[in-house]
């Protein structure tokens, strides 16, 4: 994935787990507040840490030369 569209997916999960992380503050959820808020930060750390997988071009099985 270009780095154009993981960064603004990066920011926008970012904003969704701190608005996730606030309304189950509300909710009085003290344990799943700081899941919710570790869930969106494993999310970004994995989207940049693992690379997007890449296939050779195959007919049935068999690799074109």
């Amino acid at each position: 994935m270009p780095v154009r569209i993981k960064l603004p997916l990066s920011v926008l999960v970012v904003l969704v787990a701190i608005a996730a992380f606030f309304f189950q503050r509300s909710l009085g959820h003290d344990v799943v507040q700081y899941l919710v808020l570790f869930l969106g930060a494993f999310m970004v750390f994995a989207m940049w840490l693992f690379p997007e997988v890449k296939r050779d071009e195959t007919a049935g099985g068999v690799q074109r030369k």
